[in-house]
């Protein structure tokens, strides 16, 4: 199977492309003063985020964990199975890695906070900014704070159609696997049962050798011969 076809591969393109999201996710989030709602908006997209590349990643390593035990029956050998599970193991880290940075952001950031509310009960002595500008900061602020939240609301469907796409996924390969089991069956039913017919055939040709006089025998041979030929082709030709 060509890495094209291969259902983990495919998985692996869409758990990549959502750590890369996240990543540019959390880049962004850095540089937003930590006391910024936008901050804290962000910072539970993060989390959210995390959960779900993690909860892909659980599931990959289950799907890698059915292929090892019968690897030649996937196509792959056990090389192929320690660099998936070297990928997965380092998707996780990324992930691991953003969540813990976001947690001791937001301990920090709740701390700058306090101190940022302390600062505002104090008068405003300098009188630097007019009513004029502050209502055109606020405007600026409320036209990105609005073009911010589209993109997240575009990024989280984006990751719910990921989702769903891995879903389908893992159950293609459920029924690949189903449908794999049911064929070995059928073909262990059908050896047993031509076992047994040969085994009939063999009894049958003792039998009558046993009674049978020299040229009778021969003649039985060639008739039993026939019969075996027959009997062989219609087992397995038809």
């Amino acid at each position: 199977m060509s890495k094209a076809q291969d259902p983990f591969y495919i998985v692996k393109e869409e758990i990549q492309e959502s750590i890369d999201k996240l990543q540019s996710s959390f880049h962004r989030w850095e540089r937003i003063r930590p006391e910024n709602e936008q901050r804290v908006r962000l910072t539970k997209e993060l989390f959210t985020n995390c959960e779900s590349i993690e909860w892909q990643v659980d599931e990959l390593d289950k799907a890698i964990s059915v292929a090892a035990r019968d690897p030649s029956l996937y196509g792959i050998d056990e090389v192929e199975l320690e660099n998936r599970r070297r990928w997965t193991s380092s998707a996780r880290t990324q992930v691991g890695n953003v969540k813990k940075a976001v947690v001791a952001g937001k301990e920090n950031g709740n701390s700058a906070s306090a101190m940022h509310r302390e600062l505002m009960r104090l008068p405003d002595r300098s009188n630097m900014y007019t009513v004029e500008d502050n209502d055109d900061f606020i405007s600026s602020e409320s036209d990105r704070q609005m073009l911010l939240i589209r993109q997240q609301d575009e990024e989280l469907d984006e990751l719910s159609a990921s989702v769903e796409r891995i879903g389908g996924v893992g159950l293609t390969i459920h029924e690949e696997l189903l449908a794999q089991e049911k064929i070995i069956d059928d073909l262990g039913n059908e050896m047993d049962s031509t076992t047994n017919r040969l085994d009939f055939v063999q009894k049958k040709v003792a039998m009558v050798m046993k009674k049978a006089s020299a040229t009778g025998q021969c003649m039985m041979i060639s008739f039993l011969l026939g019969l075996f030929i027959i009997l062989f082709i219609l087992v397995f030709f038809t």
